[in-house]
């Protein structure tokens, strides 16, 4: 089973074209799609109040992957506002409980940064993170290439699956070290994710930029790039129960667009029943420079 949704839900205006969906956006957001990746808890820690409204405001069908508060991840290089790394955890693995109990947590992604490179160290703070993190699927996510160079490559997705980590499949810009390649595999017989970042070089690049963070994600996917991957997905789908596909490119308000597009060429409906699918007959392509 394929599974298409966004990152967040609050910052797709095409989605909520009236002051009465807009005032109750994840409600809204759960007519298009059954699932969402929660991007807030990166940034803290969320409450317990939080994670029950979302869960108790969504379909019983509906799925939420949790992303990893960042201290968790070495984003803070150290700064966390907690006692210890033990605290944390124990914050973090508490906040998910009403997703936990209500059965609609899909998945915690685990991004780790560029600099976090294929060393013994990392091996080991990885096999460390998914001890504390037990009795929750983990997906993983790498930002730095020599976690797939090509001697790398399969002792990284064997680790995986000997650590039970699911592996997140990345359509991303080939910028240098810190980016990865497609890697089509999967790690868990369950569930695979797939995230789609866009492919804007120059953007990936831009980070001494004030506003790298929305140059980084400006990006609309062609429809023959939507088409290669709707091969890539069903060979993935032959691999795992469910192939979680999520798409991030939302700087230009790309994302639930493109995620529609896919939708429909997969013959898709949205919960609701019906949408109109996207096929622009000459499909803008975003660029920076």
């Amino acid at each position: 089973m394929i599974v298409i949704g966004l990152t967040g839900w609050g910052d797709h205006d095409s989605l909520y074209p009236d002051r009465e969906a807009a005032k109750q956006k994840l409600k809204s957001y759960a007519a298009w799609f059954e699932t969402v990746e929660v991007d807030s808890s990166f940034y803290a820690v969320q409450s317990l109040q939080n994670m029950g409204n979302w869960t108790n405001n969504t379909p019983e069908s509906f799925r939420f992957i949790v992303k990893a508060y960042q201290g968790m991840t070495g984003h803070t290089r150290g700064k966390i506002p907690f006692d210890d790394e033990q605290a944390m955890y124990d914050a973090f693995h508490a906040s998910l409980a009403p997703m936990l109990e209500a059965g609609k947590l899909q998945t915690v992604l685990f991004q780790y940064p560029p600099w976090f490179d294929c060393t013994r160290e990392n091996v080991d703070k990885l096999r460390e993170t998914k001890a504390r993190m037990e009795g929750v699927t983990c997906a993983l996510e790498f930002r730095h290439q020599s976690w797939f160079g090509p001697e790398m490559a399969d002792r990284t997705l064997a680790f995986m699956r000997r650590e039970g980590w699911v592996h997140t499949v990345c359509d991303e810009p080939q910028a240098g070290m810190g980016s990865i390649p497609i890697v089509e595999d999967a790690t868990d017989d369950q569930l695979t994710l797939v995230r789609f970042h866009g492919r804007n070089t120059a953007g990936w690049q831009a980070s001494s930029q004030p506003n790298w963070r929305e140059v980084r994600y400006l990006y609309r996917y062609t429809e023959q790039e939507l088409e290669e991957w709707m091969n890539r997905l069903r060979r993935l789908e032959q691999k795992s129960q469910q192939v979680c596909v999520v798409f991030n490119n939302n700087s230009g308000g790309d994302a639930a667009d493109n995620a529609k597009q896919l939708m429909g060429m997969l013959g898709q409906l949205p919960p609701r029943g019906t949408f109109e699918i996207i096929r622009p007959d000459e499909p803008e392509q975003l660029e920076l420079f």
